[in-house]
């Protein structure tokens, strides 16, 4: 096992304390995106990426000589999504319009992360502007199936073991959808704790930045330094926490229509997934929620539509021609969305939020669980998958983590996925990190690339 496969707590500890040589670090995690980004194809394409990389670390190591006083992040590489402006680096976001339409500083998390001691390892590939049309990233565990999108390159690198952390967006599902396909952790954060400014925007009602880690420990580390007012009080559960029932949150599985939606091998999966949380001594309740999850999809997609053509009114108007289909199809929607439409639906945002937290009142649960996906990762690269399971917390705005929960009949990873209340990102970090000990999974540095 090459020795960048370490996940990203344990590996930002070896780099700050000295015990894994930066340099060399950085050459294994070079030779191994040479021998296998040509199948996985999750980063934009960058000449002498070797040389840059190496520069920039000597840079850091004149910077911080001893390990007292090291950033957090002290030489981790870091995938960008390529809808983020990073310093140094153009910004295509995945289309064939001309990239100088999109200048900008640079994205905020790319800077705080930056600050944090992480260094760019490059941009990721996206689907055209984080939506529909993908790019030719493959999914490292079989590449004939798709990553998932919008944020493809993101979740497939971490996967591949090209870098241990990575940011891309949900506006739907394009964080955790991704990462349950890719079998790693992804965690999308309470609308707006993690600034998105930097980035091109897709509907900005419901852009989130996601995170891509292969650990729930760094997860929680990267969300410390990325999330507005991060409650630094937080303490893992100890052995005493941990054997005790009644320290355990409390879920709840939202029965009813938003649950069919999922696939008949997803929803096996889940009960086996439920199950060891029981035989683990976790409560679960089943709840009738979400009944009305018809009207829900509607509403979000026809206002990621009408903020996706506002944003896009002058490049559509001189571009029209170099859009994707499925983009150019969404847009021309967007256009038909009317104000008062608009603003009913921006404000059912809010609306929802309040019952989900009403019904988690009132039923005592700490936290919903439910499929990450409608399945694995579908065959073929034209499709990124269906984000019906991900799409009400996003329109809801309430923090989702996925872990990876088992396999497939057909060896692709599944994911479960927890949802906490607004700006309770803490508890849910905490209980990935309990969750994570709970699932027998392989780690993805045996992904099949």
């Amino acid at each position: 096992m090459l020795i960048n496969q370490a996940p990203l707590a344990a590996s930002a500890a070896a780099l700050r304390n000295g015990t894994l040589d930066l340099m060399r670090y950085l050459g294994e995690v070079c030779d191994r995106i040479e021998a296998f980004e040509p199948t996985v194809q999750a980063l934009a394409p960058e000449p002498n990426r070797r040389a840059r990389l190496l520069r920039e670390a000597a840079e850091l190591q004149r910077r911080h000589p001893k390990p007292e006083g090291r950033p957090l992040l002290y030489g981790v590489p870091l995938g960008v999504k390529d809808i983020f402006h990073a310093q140094g680096f153009a910004t295509r976001a995945g289309t064939q319009l001309p990239s100088d339409l999109f200048p900008g500083d640079e994205a905020s998390c790319v800077a705080m992360l930056r600050a944090a001691g992480a260094l760019v390892l490059g941009k990721t590939v996206t689907t055209e502007f984080a939506y529909a049309e993908p790019g030719p990233t493959r999914n490292p565990h079989n590449p004939a199936h798709t990553p998932g999108g919008s944020s493809s390159g993101s979740a497939a690198a971490v996967a591949a073991g090209f870098c241990p952390l990575a940011i891309g967006t949900q506006t739907v599902g394009s964080t955790i959808r991704p990462a349950a396909f890719c079998g790693i952790i992804g965690y999308k954060p309470s609308f707006g704790r993690i600034p998105t400014a930097g980035a091109i925007t897709f509907a900005s009602s419901a852009d989130h930045v996601g995170l891509f880690t292969r650990d729930a420990a760094g997860m929680a580390l990267a969300a410390s330094i990325l999330c507005r007012d991060w409650r630094a009080s937080r303490e893992p559960p100890d052995e005493a926490r941990r054997d005790s029932r009644r320290a355990l949150p409390t879920f709840g599985v939202p029965d009813g229509p938003y649950l069919q939606q999922a696939s008949s091998a997803a929803l096996e999966a889940f009960d086996r997934q439920l199950e060891s949380l029981r035989s683990a001594g976790y409560p679960i309740r089943h709840v009738r929620m979400l009944e009305d999850i018809g009207a829900i999809n509607r509403r979000h997609w026809r206002m990621c539509a009408a903020e996706l053509a506002q944003a896009h009114a002058v490049w559509f108007a001189r571009y029209e021609d170099l859009y994707r289909p499925r983009t150019a199809a969404l847009i021309r929607e967007g256009q038909s969305v009317g104000a008062d439409e608009l603003a009913a639906a921006r404000a059912a945002r809010i609306e929802l939020r309040r019952k989900l937290e009403r019904r988690m009142a009132e039923e005592r649960i700490d936290l919903w669980v439910c499929p990450a996906a409608t399945g694995p990762a579908p065959e073929g690269l034209d499709y990124t998958g269906d984000p019906s399971m991900n799409l009400p917390w996003t329109h809801a705005g309430v923090p989702a983590v996925t872990l990876p929960a088992g396999r497939a009949a057909n060896g692709l990873p599944l994911g479960l996925q927890c949802v906490a209340k607004f700006m309770n990102d803490e508890e849910l970090l905490v209980c990935a990190e309990q969750l994570e000990r709970i699932f027998n999974f392989h780690p993805p540095s045996q992904a099949r690339i």
